[in-house]
């Protein structure tokens, strides 16, 4: 295989709906945790060495522009009850705008990740025709990187299972890219890893 580098592509909910199991925290702070996880997985995938680009999908306008002013590709969700489809698209239109790139897609919450975690699992994912990192329970998938012929992500309910039963190849990845948030439990463990800046200002721990 090729060392292309990668396009990374991020779908993001709109913060009104996004993050549902935290609603417990109250309905701003569920807002604030939404967007923070946003950026500090953008501000890791920005830093790393084997992303050419990233490409966010996302119909929330006001954090686009906020992506944007950071330095990421912004474009709307035409198709946003169906994840794989968006996903699709995007891969379909990164690269059209870099060619020669290799999309890869990354789950929006991982407010632990850091640039060296990303080139690790990315680099390890370059040698496989299709390739994902499980999530911290083993049952989800927080990336999945593939040649652009073979880009068919399968996420949803037991993704990793789907993934590895369609022959992707699944490699070993540091927790900082495990670790998506969810639930309350998720981000304990994640704040246990140490999160981004944007993270910790909205837990109160910057």
């Amino acid at each position: 295989m090729s060392g292309e580098d990668f396009v990374v592509l991020v779908p993001v909910k709109r913060l009104a709906v996004a993050k549902s199991r935290l609603a417990a925290l109250g309905d701003e702070q569920r807002r604030a945790l939404a967007e923070a996880f946003v950026l500090d997985t953008v501000t890791a995938a920005l830093a790393a060495e084997t992303v050419r680009a990233v490409l966010v999908v996302t119909d929330d306008h006001r954090l686009a522009a906020t992506l944007a002013r950071m330095g990421c590709a912004v474009v709307p969700d035409g198709v946003s009850d169906d994840l794989n489809q968006t996903l699709r698209l995007a891969a379909a239109e990164a690269v059209r705008r870099w060619p020669g790139t290799r999309p890869a897609a990354l789950c929006a919450d991982l407010p632990a990740l850091t640039p060296e975690a990303l080139d690790e699992a990315l680099t390890h994912a370059r040698g496989n025709e299709v390739a994902v990192v499980a999530d911290a329970a083993g049952r989800g998938t927080t990336l999945y990187a593939a040649a652009y012929d073979a880009f068919s992500p399968r996420f949803g309910h037991e993704s990793r299972e789907a993934h590895l039963a369609a022959g992707a190849v699944e490699v070993d990845a540091r927790p900082a890219l495990r670790q998506d948030v969810d639930s309350p439990a998720d981000l304990g463990g994640a704040m246990l890893l140490g999160v981004g800046p944007h993270t910790a200002r909205a837990t109160g721990r910057a």
